[in-house]
């Protein structure tokens, strides 16, 4: 497969998840063989390729980059690209975090629709898992075996009977991942958001882009679009997180419980071993 990437600029304005300002976003066509960059506008175009080793913070959302021109809450814009099946991208913004918009993937996939796609020269690679690579905290764990395609295996379980225990096993393709995974929206408890708005977090949550938790029921409901909609998007959040490997992954991919720490810790065990893998021509 050659390389892919938008054909033509488009930009969106809209809310940061944690920020709470509103932000510019523009995705542009790039070279090929460029991958997917984030640049800050606001901060004289300084750029950060969007890749594991450049994740610095996984504790509300993947953060990549350092410093003052870091860039939060990546997972859901790169799991959209991933799911698009793009390659290069330049991702500008000027704020701190892509805008949330609807809290899920899909809102990108549109926008890349919308842009069009362009193959262009340079051949795709990928990273196909050779053997069981892990990443464990507690009794939650991550990891990446070998697979013919990529595939999820994922289990989450919490203590409110709003989610309870949920499982989802689930095999990537453009078509599923648009009407099985991308429209899957984020999802937080009312209990923490005081505390995160304390911390200068969570400020662009709403009940129109997150699903809020009280007790044992969800507030708003009537936007849920699937009876297991939290395992989904724990999977909508891995296929972002793994997206940062920088090519797509051919294997099987098993989360009990994990989160974005994990799954960088995974990517950084995969990457550690030139044993657990090798890259090929997709």
């Amino acid at each position: 497969m050659t390389r892919r990437t938008i054909a033509s600029e488009i930009t969106v304005e809209g809310v940061a998840l944690h920020a709470g300002r509103m932000v510019r976003m523009t995705l542009s066509p790039a070279a090929p063989g460029g991958g997917v960059v984030f640049r800050r506008s606001d901060l004289g175009g300084a750029e950060t390729p969007a890749l594991y080793d450049q994740v610095t913070e996984t504790r509300l959302g993947t953060v990549i980059g350092e410093g003052a021109s870091r860039i939060g809450v990546v997972e859901h814009l790169m799991s959209a690209i991933a799911g698009a099946q793009m390659d290069d991208l330049i991702v500008t913004l000027d704020g701190p975090e892509p805008p949330i918009l609807d809290g899920d993937a899909l809102s990108y996939l549109e926008l890349i629709d919308r842009a069009g796609s362009l193959e262009q020269d340079g051949q795709r690679r990928a990273t196909r898992i050779l053997r069981r690579v892990e990443a464990r905290e507690g009794d939650a764990s991550a990891s990446l075996m070998p697979a013919e395609k990529l595939a999820f295996d994922f289990q989450i379980v919490f203590s409110s009977a709003a989610i309870g225990t949920q499982s989802m096993e689930w095999t990537f393709s453009s078509d599923t991942f648009r009407s099985d995974i991308a429209p899957a929206r984020t999802f937080g408890f009312m209990r923490e958001f005081d505390a995160l708005n304390r911390q200068g977090l969570a400020r662009g949550a709403s009940l129109e882009n997150t699903l809020a938790i009280e007790g044992d029921k969800v507030v708003n409901e009537e936007l849920m679009r699937f009876p297991n909609e939290f395992v989904r998007h724990k999977i909508l959040d891995a296929i972002g997180d793994l997206a940062l490997a920088g090519t797509p992954i051919v294997g099987r991919f098993e989360g009990r419980k994990s989160g974005h720490g994990l799954n960088n810790a995974l990517l950084r065990a995969l990457f550690a071993d030139p044993a657990n893998f090798e890259t090929l021509d997709a």
